[in-house]
């Protein structure tokens, strides 16, 4: 019998120690994606902005001549077809939307690096809602980085709903979030 007991850890052993620090890696590594989404569509509103008082179709016409880009050829092409879309929308309209969509992508990307489980729920929520329509774009269009963006949507939403459903399992306790 030894003379100095090793102290009592709770009876966890040191590998189930690592599990939540692979969950704090996975929740961060979302985090920073769904910041650099916010970020992404900040500096697209920005540029947009910039754009409020000029002719887009106009602007495009002059990008492609500049590039002796023939636009009659498929991805110059492309660029008018979008260039008449943004053209048609009203971009005083559209600003309310995105300042909401930027809003909760960085609401939802502080959340889980915080750990909350609202976050969680957002995450798990909002990314699901985005799937049927990955799938049908995928299912129109299909390339390596539709495939990519719908892997890891579905990855990212299984991997909170899996958490959410963890809790689920220890009971209600395990849902009290501040």
């Amino acid at each position: 019998m030894p003379l100095n007991p090793a102290p009592h850890t709770g009876g966890t052993p040191q590998a189930a120690g690592e599990a939540p620090n692979a969950h704090r890696r996975a929740l961060h590594a979302i985090a920073l994606f769904e910041a650099v989404k916010g970020l992404a569509a900040l500096a697209a509103g920005i540029g947009l902005l910039g754009l409020l008082h000029h002719d887009i179709h106009q602007l495009a016409v002059a990008l492609l001549w500049r590039f002796h880009l023939d636009p009659a050829l498929p991805y110059p092409a492309i660029l008018l077809h979008y260039a008449d879309l943004l053209s048609a929308i009203d971009l005083r309209t559209l600003a309310p939307v995105a300042l909401a969509y930027i809003g909760v992508r960085f609401a939802e990307a502080w959340g889980l690096w915080r750990g909350k489980i609202w976050a969680e729920w957002l995450g798990a929520l909002s990314g699901a809602l985005y799937i049927p329509l990955e799938v049908a774009h995928l299912a129109h269009r299909t390339t390596l980085i539709n495939a990519a963006v719908l892997l890891a949507n579905v990855l990212i939403v299984g991997f909170l709903a899996l958490q959410l459903w963890r809790r689920l399992k220890k009971g209600p306790h395990a849902f009290h979030c501040v």
